[in-house]
């Protein structure tokens, strides 16, 4: 019997009624190979999207989806996105959806990366194939008609986590200027559903992404890796110890939301460690809540990212 179900918003109930993904080793594949909704049963872009390569050391170059309007502006702001997928699922040609009608709206451009999948890349190929997304649009920012000093990087849910790490990676490394992070329920903590538990919340987490699956992801990410040293951050970013100097940051998940309180502890050492920062957490929403159409909630969070994503881009 569910523990939480006459929590969630009933607009959202749709989203209880899909049936549970069975992600483990000997699933993942098919998984990958059959998705729920197919690329080629959605709408197409409005307007043309191509790809671009860019050149990850010691790795095969990574592709990148390329979401540039039509536009007479320069010095143009641009959003580096990273996908979802619980860091073993999902690619860049997820963004040609709905992420052009964001293009548009803010007369920006949006580079999806492609990043390479756990387990069959684990930490730190991802990072460093956002990483190598980060240096192409910096260097290819004019002939964009980007200004280099207004890149957002911008994720949801795995993908809000890797560009928390980007963020950190590249202050780290001496690595491009980023003017914001924009973090949709974003996948920071590799403890949380594991024995290192930190919070325990027992109305979080019961549907969409749940415990057990976001172990198996965090596993599949961390392969060998002993998250103790100085990257630790990179790959899980609730390890960072130093957040100062972060860029200006947008935060938003669901009250019911499995990460709902790794993003409320991140967004308040944030702002802590004097980094400026807005937070939206929504009641009886649970993971991807916003996919359901024509809810309030959707409306809601959608008004609250549009705003907050102009405040990032100055």
């Amino acid at each position: 019997m569910s523990k939480t179900r006459h929590l969630v918003d009933p607009e959202i109930h749709p989203l209880l009624e899909m049936p549970d993904m069975d992600i483990r080793a000997e699933t993942l594949q098919d998984i990958r190979d059959n998705p729920r909704i197919p690329l080629s049963d959605l709408p197409p872009p409005p307007f043309p999207v191509t790809d671009a390569f860019a050149p990850v050391p010691g790795g095969p170059d990574v592709k990148l989806v390329v979401i540039n309007p039509p536009s007479e502006k320069k010095g143009r702001a641009a959003l580096l996105h990273m996908h979802g997928g619980g860091m073993v699922l999902g690619n860049a040609d997820m963004a040609k959806v709905g992420k052009p009608e964001i293009a548009l709206e803010h007369d920006c451009v949006i580079v999806s990366v492609d990043y390479r999948l756990a387990p069959d890349t684990p930490f730190p190929g991802p990072q460093e194939d956002n990483y190598a997304g980060l240096v192409w649009l910096t260097e290819n920012a004019e002939s964009l008609g980007v200004d280099p000093g207004r890149i957002i990087l911008y994720g949801e849910s795995a993908g809000g986590g890797l560009a928390a790490a980007l963020s950190l990676m590249a202050g780290d490394r001496g690595g491009p200027k980023i003017a914001g992070q924009a973090l949709i329920y974003p996948m920071l903590d590799w403890r949380t559903g594991g024995p290192e538990d930190r919070w325990g919340n027992a109305h979080t987490g019961e549907f969409i992404w749940n415990r057990e699956r976001n172990q198996f992801g965090w596993n599949c990410l961390r392969g060998d890796y002993d998250p103790v040293d100085e990257r630790k951050g990179w790959f899980s970013p609730s390890l960072a110890e130093d957040l100062s100097g972060l860029p200006r940051t947008y935060l938003s998940t669901g009250a019911l939301d499995l990460f709902l309180d790794e993003n409320l502890d991140y967004g308040r050492r944030l702002i802590d460690a004097g980094v400026p920062t807005e937070m939206h957490v929504y009641p009886g929403a649970i993971h991807a809540f916003e996919f359901v159409p024509d809810t309030a909630l959707q409306a809601q969070s959608r008004a609250d990212f549009k705003r907050g994503l102009q405040r990032l881009m100055g």
